[in-house]
């Protein structure tokens, strides 16, 4: 599992945009700016879409007063699930990543077997403040969990 310290991983991401779909390579992505990055099992699910994003939206200009530069959501969805789910109840302060194929995921570390409830491999519920690539803090939930990954929490680590 990824750490603190650690540098992102290397990985294809999918950026939801208006304009459709756009890959980027992570390396790219976090270069140069603070990102506050949240991860959820899937998007339009209970927890996250009544508490996770709503959460990240409500508080994206505390976020950036405090030095962030872009808050961003990933999940293993499609790129079109995130832009759909981003026009439903997030913000234009808020970057989908699409994870498709759960390499992001993967790469850190970070997956969960949703199996029992037919999600399959997913992201597990986690956040994490990346600074210029490199991870300056990292909040995994416990199972059924949602406490350290929510904005209030990252607000507070700032």
């Amino acid at each position: 599992m990824i750490n603190k310290g650690d540098k992102i991983p290397e990985v294809k991401l999918v950026k939801a945009t208006a304009e459709g779909p756009q890959q980027i390579s992570s390396s790219e992505y976090f270069a140069g700016k603070k990102i506050a990055l949240f991860s959820v099992p899937g998007a339009f699910t209970p927890t996250c879409s009544a508490k996770h994003l709503p959460g990240y939206v409500e508080k994206a200009a505390d976020l950036k007063a405090k030095g962030v530069d872009e808050i961003a959501c990933t999940a293993v969805n499609d790129a079109f699930v995130m832009g759909a789910w981003n026009d439903a109840a997030g913000s234009e302060d808020v970057t989908m990543l699409a994870d498709g194929n759960g390499d992001f995921a993967e790469a850190v570390g970070l997956t969960m077997d949703g199996s029992g409830f037919g999600l399959g491999k997913r992201g597990q519920r986690f956040s994490m403040i990346v600074n210029d690539g490199v991870v300056e803090e990292l909040n995994v939930e416990a199972p059924g969990d949602f406490k350290v990954s929510a904005a209030e929490y990252m607000l507070d680590q700032l």
